[in-house]
């Protein structure tokens, strides 16, 4: 325990501060300014040591939080970086992306604020890239053995880089041009960068790992090929299908999943030959959804000089503070101000939307909506509370509601589960014998730490069906939900 009285000596939970509102509308990088030197060692000697940790409970991937906080504040950045990397092969995503569950579990919690957990996490990892800690880490020997890996998210490439360091020769395929998933395609710059997806591809290249971009598979090599390849099948494909709102008017141009318009975006951002753009500049836009998808739709379309941007949630809005049934160590449902929200925008809940109108050449014009009422646990339109609002352009942010299953099911018989992801024992198998499946393609939409958690427990799995045995940590079992005390 690097400082005893750390937690009395420093009450105050310090984060960086974010660029001014109007300077990085301007622009698409991170919205984060330079850290304040010391901030973050100070802020890590908070970190109580506890004799019971409640924050590995409150992490899937069971991070040593208190071991890298007392190292961080030793100023130990090498140590730290290989403490880290222990439990964790993505940190800078995780640092930046994730939204620190093992805070709500800090048991500094229960009478102050936690401790800054997620950026001790990166700040660790971007000393370590400024500094050239992070190299290439080779397998002893090579198996001889084959894995393909489906997917190129966080669980695909958590799990690539655990079997290619054991000494299996992994090839991973991704349908779209560069690799990263929705790292790379869904997740806005101004939240993280693509030169952080960037220099740790090349990381696993140089350490192996054989990258096959462009590659649908399912129609440019099938499932049931794919199978005869190669020794073992990871299925990461992520759960990319969108919930949709079929409704009145849902036919209507100016209609939208979240997913088309962040897509182009990012593709826009990095450069990249595209087409489908959605043009919101100067255009009233509704986004239906109150989540993180919501949020990126928000600070974007603020980017791109929307006149207006609404985001309409169906349920109440959560609360400031731990309700009673959430208590401590689980992670509760709270009201949360990202960074878009604080950009612009309008934030409304309890609403309800009935109905999509637009002209008489098919284009949104608007959309009806009521208040939102609870009855017997269900939410439903209130009678005589309807109302139009203006709406050129309307998103939905719903949520995703499984994978892309027709290939998969007819190419290789596997079982779906009844809610759209592949079904899975607790040992992360599929119905068919070295296909495995991780991350949301089997779990449903989560958190990227629950990925990149899966990846790593899921390449534990493969290595034993390989080898008969396995050297690889197993951070957790595959299930539906996060488990709480």
């Amino acid at each position: 325990m690097a400082d005893p009285r750390g937690f009395l000596t420093t009450p105050a939970r310090e984060v960086p501060e974010r660029r001014p509102v109007s300077i990085r509308l301007r622009d698409w990088k991170e919205v984060y300014a330079e850290r304040e030197a010391g901030q973050i060692e100070r802020q890590a000697g908070r970190c109580m040591d506890c004799g019971v940790a409640f924050c590995h409970q409150g992490c899937p991937l069971g991070n040593l939080i208190p071991e890298f906080n007392d190292l961080v504040h030793r100023d130990e950045w090498r140590a730290a970086s290989e403490r880290l990397h222990s439990t964790n092969n993505f940190p800078e995503f995780t640092g930046r992306l994730c939204p620190a569950p093992c805070e709500s579990s800090c048991v500094l919690g229960i009478n102050q604020p936690a401790v800054t957990i997620k950026q001790s996490e990166l700040a660790i990892i971007d000393t370590a890239w400024e500094k050239g800690y992070i190299n290439p880490v080779l397998p002893d020997r090579l198996t001889g053995q084959t894995v393909a890996i489906v997917g190129s998210g966080p669980a695909g490439l958590a799990a690539a880089q655990q079997l290619t360091r054991v000494g299996h020769t992994v090839a991973v395929y991704e349908r779209e041009d560069f690799v990263g998933g929705l790292l790379r395609y869904g997740i806005p710059d101004f939240k993280m960068e693509k030169r952080h997806i960037d220099r740790r591809i090349q990381q696993m290249k140089d350490e192996g790992t054989r990258f096959r971009t462009g590659v649908t598979i399912g129609s440019d090599v099938t499932w049931a090929e794919l199978h005869q390849r190669y020794d073992a099948v990871i299925v990461a494909t992520g759960a990319p299908v969108g919930r949709d709102l079929s409704i009145k008017g849902r036919d209507l141009a100016g209609i939208h999943f979240a997913m088309d318009y962040l897509v182009p975006s990012n593709r826009q951002v990095a450069g990249e030959n595209f087409t489908g753009h959605i043009d919101v500049s100067g255009k009233n836009v509704i986004i239906l959804g109150g989540g993180d998808t919501g949020a990126d739709c928000l600070g974007t379309a603020l980017r791109h000089g929307a006149a207006t941007v609404t985001t309409l949630a169906i349920g109440k809005q959560p609360p400031n503070e731990r309700p009673p049934t959430q208590p401590w160590p689980m992670d509760p449902n709270l009201f949360e101000i990202q960074s878009a929200h604080e950009e612009g925008g309008e934030r409304t809940y309890c609403v309800s939307t009935i109905e999509f109108v637009g002209d008489k050449h098919g284009q949104l014009t608007g959309l009806v909506v009521a208040e939102t009422e609870f009855l017997d646990g269900e939410r439903r339109p209130t009678v005589g509370t309807e109302k139009t609002l203006p709406a050129d352009v309307v998103l939905l942010a719903l949520g995703f509601t499984g994978v892309e299953s027709q290939d998969i099911t007819d190419q290789l018989h596997i079982d779906m589960a009844a809610r759209g992801t592949v079904a899975r024992s607790r040992s992360f198998d599929t119905n068919v014998p070295g296909v495995f499946v991780a991350g949301d393609a089997g779990r449903g939409a989560s958190l990227i730490v629950w990925a990149i958690a899966e990846g790593r427990a899921v390449a534990a799995r493969a290595d034993e069906f390989l080898r008969g045995r396995t050297t690889l940590p197993a951070p957790v079992a595959a299930t539906d939900t996060p488990i709480h005390f």
